[in-house]
């Protein structure tokens, strides 16, 4: 019975930690865009682009 006296505050803080943790993450747009995160795995990444070598027929400029 004894081990109620110290289950319960710890319960309690626990609680007021994970709410408090809730209303930092709303106040600080955590859950404005919902949609976009679960696109972005889906779409193709940009093809990279190939430096432009000059070819050693050409004669250099300048």
């Amino acid at each position: 019975m004894n081990i109620l006296l110290v289950l319960i505050p710890v319960t309690v803080l626990v609680l007021l930690v994970a709410v408090g943790l809730f209303f930092w993450a709303v106040n600080h747009q955590q859950f404005d865009d919902l949609d976009s995160p679960a696109i972005l795995p889906l779409l193709d990444e940009p093809a990279p682009e190939e430096p432009t070598a000059r070819s050693s027929e050409e004669p250099p400029v300048g």
